[in-house]
């Protein structure tokens, strides 16, 4: 499959189309709206879903086969915002505060693009390690670590102590739900998600393309924001997904993950937190604007990522397997 076939074969899935369908409620201005109870709930299973069975296969994962990939993980977690809040600050001309705050989000990773990712990879028939889901929670943390460490070194922008903001990113819904479902799925096994998968695996992929729908309204409500946001920041949250994508499907073929391991990588790697990130933020950073993290995660970065970037790094992954193998 060519990459324009690719591009054009998840352009038309049922989870991308449900996005831009949300997009277009917003800018016909529909009264279509979910509760935020909906919203709530359709998270929390997801997160928990993917957390069951990430546990599940990483029950039967040797370390010698883990290892090596979350090593590769973490390092990315702490590279990324680093070289992001350097590269906001020298070209963006961003403030302290503010480039640390976008540094954060970009270190960390977004579960719905990894999600989607995986569905993608369905789609083509492409198989991926079932212990992908554990990478994404040793990715999440220290890259918003890292970025307040950052901040805080350089200036005093935060009155908050470090208590309350590690307490906001380990206790966050992402990292509980997803960790705690890793941990319930390994202690369960196969037998165990069996008995529960009439509930969280079989309607999974429906469930997703409700919450997508959802997140192309909350998309929409964002794109106004552009014009304030800057030109840079807009290539910003275009080019360094890109950038992060290659690397990450890169490194994830020279720690001997498979094609599909590579992509998901490389995709979590070009990804940015709009759930983790945000919330730890706010406690840290109160001076950073949401207007240029919010904007740049979920008006460029998470669009771009879900109609073009998935293809993209999933071409790139298949290239680089190419060469090395």
């Amino acid at each position: 499959m060519t990459f324009i076939e690719l591009i054009r074969s998840n352009l038309i899935s049922p989870f991308v189309l449900a996005f831009m369908l949300g997009g277009i409620a917003t800018v016909v201005k529909s009264d279509l709206e979910f509760p935020e109870q909906v919203y709530a709930a359709l998270s929390i299973y997801l997160l928990l879903a993917i957390g069951m069975k990430g546990g599940v296969e990483l029950s039967s994962t040797p370390l010698s086969v883990i290892w090596a990939p979350a090593l590769a993980t973490l390092a990315l977690g702490i590279c990324i915002p680093i070289w992001c809040y350097f590269i906001l600050r020298k070209f963006g001309k961003f403030d302290n505060a503010n480039a640390a705050a976008i540094a954060a989000h970009y270190g960390s990773v977004s579960a719905v693009t990894f999600t989607a990712t995986m569905t993608f990879l369905d789609l083509v028939n492409v198989p991926f390690e079932g212990f992908m889901p554990t990478l994404v929670a040793i990715l999440e943390v220290p890259a918003i670590i890292v970025a307040l460490l950052i901040a805080r070194m350089k200036e005093e922008d935060s009155k908050a102590s470090w208590g309350p903001v590690l307490h906001e990113v380990i206790t966050g819904k992402s990292i509980l739900l997803m960790v705690g479902g890793v941990i319930i799925g390994l202690l369960v096994g196969h037998q165990g998600l069996e008995s529960v998968a009439p509930v969280f695996v079989d309607p999974f992929k429906g469930v997703l393309m409700l919450f997508l729908l959802e997140l192309g309204m909350v998309t929409g409500h964002r794109i106004r924001d552009l014009g304030r946001a800057g030109w840079f920041l807009v290539g910003f949250g275009v080019v360094m997904p890109i950038l992060h994508g290659v690397i990450g499907a890169v490194l994830g073929t020279i720690v001997g993950l498979s094609m599909g391991g590579s992509t998901v990588l490389g995709v979590m790697a070009a990804s940015a937190s709009y759930i983790a990130a945000p919330a730890a933020v706010r406690v840290a950073l109160p001076s950073a604007n949401p207007g240029y993290y919010l904007t740049a995660t979920l008006a460029i970065t998470f669009p771009f990522n879900l109609a073009l970037g998935i293809p993209l790094y999933y071409f790139v992954s298949y290239w680089v397997h190419q060469i090395h193998f």
